[in-house]
């Protein structure tokens, strides 16, 4: 208990007596005494002096009132026999106040009041005492969430678009339930499973249907509830957490976050043996110590494989890795059909067209889109949500909110509808290009713009005219500011910088440039400590470095003077759409067609 919390109780208590005597006496703090005090011989001379009107007696005092209305108070001796006939003879109207007579519980709580209150104050102040060596002595137990009867209610039906994900996780579950089929074959069920992946893939919702699925009890807990500042705690929680698995067998432990407590060891400044790593160095005795007879599953989630500490990794303790990767088409759709359950949708919404325009979305964000769909028909005050708001979700979430207010000047509107038509343009003019669904001039998030580009089916490898393709898009913007203003602006500021890194990596890490083939140049091997990509160690020469310089520089004008010319040739165009696209705001990949080849069965001829 800290002295500020000690001087308010005090207060508190003083407070309470202070109140107790002011409502049962309030005579005692002379709040209603406004009677003029005389004494008993004064008293008599007035009443001689016939100057006393009223009287009224009690058992030590009198209250009275003089002739001229002012009101006094004396104290008289109770043994005085001639009070009463003086009065009378000198026309005194005399009144006999009843004997006060105190209850005995307000003689009670007059007497034992503030004891009773000083040693409840001292009980409370023993019980938090108390309760504070508890919790100190408690800090040891681990503060996993034990689910029973009370399991999640997920199961491997609300999860999709990681099959692959969920059959490795089946086995466990199968393994829990029927162990005599794998043991039988001398089968051994992994000590660890290790679920990887980007974030929002759905790793915490995998280990949910885990725990919905198999019969057995089920600890959950994140991996930094481990760590405390108090050297130890850590240690001692994950022995605890581990002892009540013991005894629960079999059960399934799952660490959320892995990656909190199980970094890298010695990575610290000066490799210090931290509280961090004693937590760590006891999970691994835990999970493949000399104890083998434990039938506890640790299941583990992380999206930072690569700060892991070796010894959690290798077999014996995180057997299995399960890899949990974005969706791909089907497994989109499979996701939209599962957050779609239960949810009023028109006849128009095409659960195929959303996933394939939602590439390189994940779980949550296409929970996200749904929900943003379902709110946006919601303001509309619909029934039902039509393929309309999912379209419009879609652009929220991908360049995010539409921003009305946001009012650009005629220059700035003009400016804009050319650089992002000169992206658009580009795009469609260059044949590896990703294929153009929409550009539009009205400002969403931190974009006065955007050209919305969406592949027509999922990719896993780029060439090399492709990764071209894209950095002559990205410089699409810029080439059209200097075609028709003569002078760049701020506003391809971020295309200048994709363009470079991606530059950058087919020159350093994909071996595309013509100086440098076949070669992977700078390595990252940075502390964990200082952040991933902040130290790259360069295993080339300073002449080497001058020409990574100017391959990259290379890429980067070749690709701007392809984009250059491209606008020359289709000037007329590009000036006609600007005019359109300042009107309509909106224009869709077609509307370009329209306008750039006139005849859109030779889009094929023209490029």
């Amino acid at each position: 208990m800290n002295w500020k919390s000690l001087i308010q109780r005090i207060i508190i208590v003083f407070l309470i007596i202070f109140l107790i005597y002011t409502f049962i006496n309030p005579n005692s703090l002379n709040l209603n005494n406004k009677e003029k005090q005389i004494s008993y011989s004064e008293f008599l001379k007035y009443v001689e002096n016939k100057e006393v009107y009223k009287v009224e007696i009690g058992e030590n005092d009198a209250t009275g009132l003089f002739r001229d209305g002012t009101k006094f108070k004396v104290y008289i001796p109770s043994q005085d026999p001639n009070l009463i006939p003086i009065l009378v003879k000198n026309d005194v109207e005399v009144e006999v106040r009843p004997p006060e007579t105190t209850s005995f519980w307000i003689s009670f709580l007059l007497g034992f009041a503030p004891y009773l209150i000083l040693i409840f104050f001292f009980w409370m102040m023993f019980r938090q005492v108390q309760g504070s060596n508890n919790q100190a002595f408690s800090f040891g137990r681990s503060r996993a969430r034990l689910f029973l009867d009370n399991r999640p209610k997920v199961t491997f039906a609300d999860v999709a678009g990681a099959d692959e994900a969920k059959q490795e996780l089946k086995e466990v579950v199968d393994f829990l339930k029927f162990p005599q089929k794998y043991r039988q074959l001398g089968a051994r069920i992994p000590r660890g499973i290790l679920l990887v992946g980007p974030p929002g893939t759905g790793k915490t919702l995998l280990a949910r249907a885990v725990a919905g699925e198999a019969n057995v009890p089920f600890f959950s807990i994140s991996g930094s509830e481990f760590v405390e500042m108090f050297v130890g705690v850590g240690a001692a929680r994950v022995r605890d957490l581990f002892t009540q698995a013991k005894k629960l067998s079999p059960s399934i432990i799952f660490i959320d976050e892995l990656d909190a407590v199980g970094r890298h060891r010695g990575a610290g400044l000066g490799g210090g043996h931290d509280e961090r790593e004693q937590t760590l160095n006891q999970l691994l005795v835990e999970m493949d110590g000399f104890d083998e007879n434990t039938n506890v599953i640790v299941l583990a989630a992380t999206n930072r494989p690569d700060i892991l500490d070796p010894a959690l990794l290798r077999p014996g303790r995180f057997d299995r890795r399960v890899i949990v990767d974005r969706p791909d088409f089907e497994g989109r759709k499979k996701i939209l059909e599962v957050h779609l359950r239960g949810k009023p949708t028109g006849k128009d919404v095409n659960i195929d067209i959303i996933a394939k325009s939602t590439p390189g979305f994940v779980g949550a964000d296409l929970a996200n889109l749904v929900n943003e769909a379902a709110i946006l028909a919601a303001r509309k005050n619909k029934r039902e949500i039509n393929m309309e708001e999912f379209e419009e979700a879609i652009e929220k979430v991908i360049a995010g909110p539409e921003k009305k207010n946001r009012l650009l000047r005629p220059q700035e509107k003009e400016l804009v509808a050319f650089h992002e038509l000169g992206h658009a343009l580009v795009a469609k003019l260059t044949p590896d290009a990703t294929p153009v669904h929409k550009v539009t001039i009205i400002p969403r998030g931190l974009a006065l713009g955007y050209t919305l580009q969406l592949p027509e089916e999922d990719r896993y490898l780029l060439t090399k005219k492709e990764l071209e393709a894209e950095i002559t898009v990205l410089l699409g913007g810029r080439a059209a500011e200097e075609l028709i203003f003569g002078q760049p602006t701020s506003g391809a500021a971020d295309d200048l910088r994709r363009a470079t890194e991606l530059a950058r990596k087919m020159v350093c890490e994909y071996g595309m440039s013509e100086k440098l083939r076949n070669l992977s140049l700078g390595e990252n091997h940075s502390e964990i400590f200082l952040g991933k990509d902040l130290m790259q160690i360069k295993n080339y020469s300073e002449d080497t470095a001058k020409i990574i310089d100017e391959e990259i520089k290379s890429i980067i004008d070749k690709t701007y003077n392809k984009a250059l010319d491209l606008l020359k040739n289709h000037e007329n165009t590009l000036r006609e759409l600007s005019k359109i696209l300042m009107e309509k705001e909106t224009l869709d990949g077609s509307e370009i067609d329209k306008y750039l080849f006139k005849d859109t069965s030779k889009v094929e001829e023209a490029l």
